[in-house]
């Protein structure tokens, strides 16, 4: 049986993410903090290594975007410290001088990706969108219930081969709703949750528990 409504297509905002910058450029950093921060993230900008450990110290990022070429500092030591300390800490390296070795040498150590300056808003958008995937990064509490819920009913609703027109009939829940709810975009009121399991003669506690709660 065909839907009655189109699917929402709508684009998820980005997972916010707690990030720290090292750059020794401070034009650089205010136009990573500038646009970051526009996009709902959390952004430390610093420009030498004592301030950059200090940061990570007060509070240890979700990803660090890390200028490996900054004049008389290091950056591949800043690695390796990063490394030794926190061994599954998201890197992102940002550099105006690749070179093949240098790619080399980071990604030894783990570099989820390597950006080359000038790098665009977009690219850094699609590479912060990437890492968050791959680890899953910036997840809170209501973040995990809203897609393990999402999950669950559209799990339950495949199950009986129902269509969303056919779940929203039984529950009295509009389409709309339930195709935002099953995406993960939206956490349905209690009411709703309460409609949705008992139209699919399920146990809301149950799916709360397998979120966690």
């Amino acid at each position: 049986m065909n839907e009655t409504a189109p699917h929402d297509t709508t684009p998820l905002p980005p997972t916010p993410l707690s990030i720290v910058a090292l750059d020794d450029d401070a034009d650089f950093r205010e136009f990573i903090r500038s646009a970051l921060e526009g996009d709902g993230h959390e952004v430390r900008a610093v420009g030498e290594p004592e301030s950059f450990f200090t940061a990570c110290d007060v509070a240890l990022p979700d990803l660090v975007l890390l200028d490996i070429k900054m004049g008389k500092t290091s950056g591949e030591q800043v690695l390796t410290d990063i490394r030794r300390r926190w061994p599954a800490l998201c890197v992102i390296v940002v550099t105006g001088y690749p070179t093949l070795d240098s790619m080399r040498q980071t990604f030894k150590q783990d570099v989820f990706d390597y950006l080359a300056k000038p790098f665009t808003l977009d690219e850094l958008r699609r590479v912060l969108a990437q890492a968050s995937e791959a680890f899953d990064l910036g997840k809170r509490p209501q973040d995990r219930l809203r897609q393990e819920l999402g999950r669950q009913i559209r799990l339950a609703r495949t199950e009986r081969a129902w269509t969303l027109k056919e779940l929203s009939e039984s529950s009295s829940v509009s389409v709309s709703q339930l195709s935002s709810i099953e995406r993960g975009a939206h956490l349905p009121s209690l009411e709703s949750l309460l409609s949705i399991a008992t139209a699919l003669g399920r146990s809301p506690s149950a799916w709360l528990q397998g979120a966690g709660f």
